[in-house]
This record gives C-alpha cells, structure tokens and sequence, in this order.
C-alpha cells in the first residue's frame, strides 16, 4: 500500500520527530493539549517576535532560524538549559525558533504517546502581514469525536494581546487556517487571491505552490524538504506555465490520501 490511509499511520514517528535518545525527555510532558502548548511556549521563541519580548535579537546571534530535527533540537534545548523541559526558560534562554519547530515538536509528543498527530503547511488569516501568511501548524486525530484537530503551539499571551484573534489555540478552526492542500484549490477557483498570500515579499501562485508541495510532504510525513529552500529560487523559476499550473492541480485534486504516492515527485524543485 502506497498510501497513509489510517489515522493510526500517523502515530509512529517519522525521521524529524523522532527524539531519539531523548524520548524519555518529552515523556514526562504535560498530557493536556494546551498545558503542552504552554510548555513548548517555555522554551522556544519565534525569531520573528524576539523584539516584542523586549529581547535584543544580538542575544541569539550564536543561533540559527532552520527548523531541527526534534532529536537535535531537544539536545540543544539541553544544553542551553539542562533542567527537566517542564521548567519554562526565561526567554532569553529559549531556543530560536520559527512556527514549524513549535509544530514539529508538538507532533512528535503527541506520537510518543501514541496519539496520531501531523504538521500542516499553509496559511494563517490570524497574522498582520498578507490576508493569508505563510504558517505552520499541527493537527491530532481526535479519536472521540473523529476529526483532524488543528492546534498552533506558537500561539501564547503575548500573541494574543497583539494578534486579536478570538479562537482556541490548541482547537484552530479551518476558516483560520487554510492547509497548502485546499489553499492551491481555492487560489484556482478564485476562492483566494493568491496575490493575497505569501511570506513576506513573496506572493501569488508561485507561493501558493511552493506551499502545497510542502503540505503534502508533511502529510507524507516528511516535514523538512528541499522545497524550503524557495528562497533560492531565480525569477524565470518563479514563473508558473501551463504545463506546471496542470501538474499542482492535479496533485491538489489527489491530495491527503495520495501523499506518499505523491511525494517522490516533489524531490527537487524545478530551481534545484
């Protein structure tokens, strides 16, 4: 079988969230979804809101903002501060971070105690940059009541006095975050403006598919591909023809349930 068909394949761990030598660490973790959220807000902080911390980013000069496998991530938690992860570090002495590693790191708690769980790629209407931001974020199979569960880990106090928004973190409702997936279908339709998405300067379809190839590997469970290195790409490799626009739609259109037949074709991006 080629494909993630069940819940329960997401309950193993993949290469990036397995923790290694240090499951025993991540085990003794709060049970509750939202105590564990709080957790993880302890000892990651987000590179892009060091400032409104009222941190000076010179702090974390030593660091770097790529998403870690959670093995080294948790080694390198430990060696900042090598008390139980349970105690919340001061945030000068948390780890840099971005919204995939509070996703990734969430996900791979989840899976050590078997709880399905997986990261999604897409985008947040929550944020203050496009009308739908470049995000990250995980979703658990809630068995009772049958459904994929999304819940951003990154989501604290200070983003909520800040940000405004008026839902549950660890319960995000799907009008608030749209996954690569339904985002490509939806910038196809007219759905969405795709110049109303994006990270940053980078807009429009070019993003839209950037992102759909990474939603789909995650769900294939590999959450760290070539495809975040898009800012590699030239402006000829940006441009999307016929050919490529056919292609993404029909990925799109087979989705969730064909992601691991979809995946080895998303290896190496056209700019690789």
């Amino acid at each position: 079988m080629t494909e993630l068909a069940t819940s329960d394949d997401y309950a193993s761990q993949s290469v990036f969230t397995d923790p290694g030598a240090y499951a025993a660490v991540i085990g003794g973790l709060p049970p509750d979804i939202p105590a564990l959220c709080r957790t993880l807000q302890g000892l990651l902080i987000h590179e892009a809101w060091i400032e409104r911390q009222g941190l000076d980013p010179a702090d974390f000069s030593g660091q770097i903002r790529a998403t870690l496998p959670v093995a080294q991530r948790l080694e390198q938690l430990l060696t900042i501060d090598p008390r139980p992860l349970s105690i919340a570090r001061p945030a000068a002495s948390r780890a840099l971070a971005t919204c995939r590693d509070f996703a990734l790191m969430l996900c791979a708690v989840l899976r050590h105690r078997g709880v399905p769980a997986r990261i999604r790629c897409g985008f947040g209407t929550y944020f203050a940059g496009h009308r739908f931001d470049d995000h990250w974020v995980s979703e658990y199979w809630a068995r009772d009541e049958q459904r994929w569960v999304l819940v951003d880990a990154q989501l604290d106090e200070l983003h909520s006095s800040l940000l405004k928004f008026d839902f549950e973190p660890a319960d995000v409702p799907r009008t608030e975050f749209i996954a690569g997936i339904e985002a490509w279908k939806r910038c196809r339709t007219g759905a969405i403006d795709p110049a109303q998405l994006g990270h940053g300067t980078t807009t429009g379809l070019f993003f839209a598919r950037i992102n759909l190839a990474r939603d789909l590997l995650a769900v294939a469970k590999i959450e760290i591909s070539a495809w975040d290195d898009w800012r590699a790409a030239r402006e000829p490799d940006r441009a999307l023809d016929d050919a490529a626009l056919s292609l993404c739609d029909g990925m799109a259109e087979r989705g969730e349930a064909r992601a691991i037949e979809i995946a080895p074709s998303l290896g190496a991006p056209p700019w690789q």
